[in-house]
């Protein structure tokens, strides 16, 4: 233990509130990237091994019904490496002890032979055996959920006929590591679950003989995917081919890929900000350090230590924190990361997903933090390095204080003593100020960037579930029917109204942009199925012509009253042009809708229906509940209620999670900043802060002098974090704008509020320990200290 070493030891014991809080701020940024890029690694590893130990496919191509001779062609196809083919279907089931109906997807499996793409992943039980056509698997949540077992029965009603169902394997799907049902935005693994039957059961079944619904491929390395889709859509248009599509466009791989990207950008925006604000703190303390030790640095000096020696020592001050806080960024992020891959276990149904300790991310961590830590305190340590002993044994010039230009120009000088003192002190360092303010308004704006999802949320749940889609159960019918039938679905107990819509699948192409969609067509006056204008008002469905929502016209950049070109994908796949008549707002999905009396006439059909939305009595609901469990025509129910519960519940655990961390980022960031000027500012005017008291200033005073500044600093801080967080919020609206889902922007009076008063009481909080140090300055000791 060296004289130097015993000196930094007692210098950090003597800021240690103000080392700490610095340390805290590092580790703070250490922690985030830890967890975010920690997590990031851990699941994209674990999707990656998944996706190639069980070959996940690369192109899928749905279809109506196609002989299975056809893979020979497909297998021709330049660029294709290896071709399966199957049969999926999507089923109504009837889950013992649950009143609702659920539905299901029912996916053809080889019952003999090696699964060629798709490889499930046994998790309990075995796989099917051959001549038993009643047994199936399922998906492990959608067991769990229903704490199924080997050997558990439940009811499917399949090609219209209820069959009952054994389930003898658990098993997990690349395919559907995050399973959503029809219309769902959050899987309900209560309701909805994937069933894999044998093949030769469900050609018999939906009597397809030698047939498929679905061809699924891998590609060859350097093969074009664009070029294969194109192929096979060509190949199974006669076959009723809706579209092929790529992995990226497969729904359950969309979501894990999207969930990475925001882990991506949160590990790469969120950490630089507490490290800069570590920089900015680790500089103005080195360099009152620095100041108050002058007479020190220049007796090592004269007894002989060297320049490079001299500045090593703070130097190795600035490390010593540096490293405590990347310390409790490791550990603290470790831990954050393990808990966050945990909770994405409950979400994304994966072999296996562990919390990978990657040394080249914490390496990296460690070298950034000392880099920026660093680069803070690069300029006062080079004052050290080249202040010369007989400089620095004379005593500092003496500060000069002048009529600020502030007071010129707001001509104030009406203040009192106090208040001016407090103004010209914060003048004096205009960039220390400046960076003082910066920080502190950037605890405000994480804030306002983190709740404002809560309000956001609220008004996209409203508007999509409460303002637009308004019913309480929405039907799906297997097949088209006429209109006719909706007569049979008025006559069920409990519903109160019947609205019919028909959905038929398009492909809109404007120029060279081409999107594949749904138009669905809904009576002008429908009431339950409502749609909304960019002011949020109700419209009325146009008569002719597409009413398409904001952002789908953004994607093909049309506007009202340009032409689109709709290629109808069903039936006598009719090609017409028509006009846009109609923008919509919403914010799930990019729909398209018409009136349900033209698209019939556009698809030159008598009036049909494929669905229908219903009002019903809840008195009644579970009587109308079990009647439709009955009922082989409809393929699918989906509950209102259940959906938005669903939502709802999984966004208020995820969204809470995310607003306590970064609430308490944010109370350390705040409480770091004040903290620290405090404290400097204090270390500063003792002497003269001491001449005050002893002048007959009471202590009141004397704090409102030293606090004033603070207090000023934190105003000017306000406004200018309130303008931060609001382009922190445009950000992630920004980041969460894609095709399935978009978060709209909303900024209100309470969430401002909410940020200030977290951000004043941590400033509070601060400037009262503050204060206490102020209350028990001894002042002889301080008046002793020389100018």
């Amino acid at each position: 233990m060296t004289p130097l070493n015993r000196k930094i030891i007692r210098d950090l014991w003597r800021i240690k509130g103000q080392a700490l809080a610095i340390a805290l701020i590092i580790g703070s940024g250490v922690a985030v990237y830890i967890m975010s890029l920690g997590t990031l690694y851990s699941l994209e590893g674990a999707r990656d091994a998944y996706y190639e130990r069980n070959r996940f496919v690369q192109v899928f191509a749905p279809l109506k019904r196609a002989p299975e001779h056809l893979k020979a062609k497909i297998a021709a196809i330049p660029g294709v490496e290896t071709v399966d083919l199957r049969i999926a279907k999507n089923v109504s089931l009837d889950i013992p002890g649950l009143l609702e109906p659920a539905s299901g997807r029912i996916i053809s499996l080889p019952e003999t032979g090696e699964q060629i793409l798709n490889v499930l992943h046994l998790r309990q039980g075995r796989l099917l055996t051959p001549g038993r056509p009643d047994e199936v698997l399922v998906n492990e949540a959608f067991a769990t959920a229903n704490n199924f077992e080997l050997g558990s029965h439940f009811s499917a009603i399949i090609n219209g006929h209820k069959r009952k169902l054994t389930i003898v394997g658990i098993v997990l799907s690349p395919e559907y590591i995050y399973a959503l049902g029809p219309g769902a935005l959050m899987p309900d693994d209560k309701r909805f679950g994937i069933i894999w039957m044998g093949k030769k059961a469900l050609e018999a079944a939906f009597d397809l003989g030698s047939s498929f619904t679905e061809a699924t491929v891998t590609l060859q390395r350097g093969a074009i995917e664009a070029d294969v889709i194109d192929a096979l859509e060509r190949l199974s248009e006669p076959y009723g081919g809706i579209r092929a599509y790529g992995r990226k466009d497969q729904i359950s791989n969309w979501f894990v890929n999207n969930e990475i990207d925001q882990l991506r950008a949160m590990g790469n925006a969120i950490p630089p900000l507490f490290l800069g604000v570590a920089a900015f703190l680790l500089h103005i303390v080195v360099s009152r350090l620095i100041e108050t030790e002058r007479e020190q640095i220049g007796l090592l000096k004269a007894f002989g230590y060297s320049d490079t020696a001299a500045a090593w020592l703070y130097v190795k001050f600035v490390m010593v924190i540096i490293f405590l806080g990347i310390f409790i960024g490791l550990g603290f992020g470790t831990w954050l990361g393990r808990g966050m891959t945990e909770l994405y276990t409950e979400y994304f149904r994966l072999p296996f997903l562990h919390y990978i300790i990657d040394g080249s991310l914490y390496i990296t961590a460690a070298l950034i933090s000392i880099a920026i830590g660093l680069v803070g305190t690069l300029t006062s340590v080079w004052r050290v390095q080249r202040l010369m002993p007989a400089v620095a044994m004379t005593p500092p010039p003496p500060t000069s204080y002048r009529t600020a230009w502030i007071e010129r120009l707001l001509q104030l000088k009406g203040l009192s003593e106090p208040n001016r003192m407090i103004l010209r002190h914060t003048l004096r360092w205009p960039v220390r100020s400046g960076l003082s303010v910066l920080g502190t308004a950037l605890a405000v704006s994480i804030l306002i960037g983190t709740l404002f999802f809560n309000e956001s949320l609220k008004q996209l749940i409203d508007i999509q579930f409460f303002q637009t889609q308004r019913q309480d159960v929405m039907l799906s019918f297997v097949d088209v029917r006429n209109a006719s039938s909706i007569t049979e679905i008025k006559r069920l107990p409990g519903v109160l109204a019947v609205e019919p819509f028909r959905s038929v699948p398009v492909r809109l192409i404007v120029g060279h942009l081409e999107r594949y969609e749904n138009i669905m067509g809904l009576d002008a006056d429908a009431k339950m199925f409502r749609q909304l204008g960019t002011d949020f008002n109700p419209i009325k469905l146009p008569t002719h012509g597409l009413a398409l929502s904001t952002k789908m016209a953004n994607i093909l950049g049309v506007g009202l009253g340009d032409m689109i070109t709709v290629e109808v994908k069903e039936g006598r796949r009719p090609i017409v042009t028509l006009p846009v008549t109609a923008l919509i707002e919403e914010y799930i999905s990019t729909p398209v809708y018409m009136d349900l009396t033209a698209l019939n006439r556009l698809l030159g059909e008598q009036p049909t229906v494929n669905g229908a939305t219903l009002l019903i009595d809840p008195i009644q609901a579970d009587t109308l509940y079990r009647e439709l469990k009955n009922i082989p025509s409809i393929a699918a129910v989906s509950i209102q209620g259940v959906l938005v519960q669903s939502f709802q519940d999984t966004v208020e655990e995820n969204i809470g999670l995310m607003i306590t961390f970064y609430v308490a980022f944010a109370t350390i960031i705040a409480f770091g900043v004040v903290y620290n000027s405090a404290r400097i500012s204090l270390s500063e005017r003792a002497r003269e802060l001491a001449s005050l008291r002893v002048l007959g200033f009471t202590r009141g005073e004397a704090s409102y002098i030293l606090l004033g500044e603070v207090g000023v600093l934190t105003i000017a801080a306000l406004p200018l974090g309130c303008l931060i967080g609001y382009g922190q919020a445009v950000m992630w609206t920004v980041l969460m704008d894609t095709e399935l889902f978009r978060m709209p922007l909303i900024v209100d009076r309470a969430t401002i509020a909410l940020s200030i008063v977290i951000v004043l009481i941590s400033v509070t909080i601060s400037g009262l320990i503050v204060r206490r140090k102020l209350d028990n300055l001894d002042l002889v000791e301080a008046l002793k200290t020389r100018e």
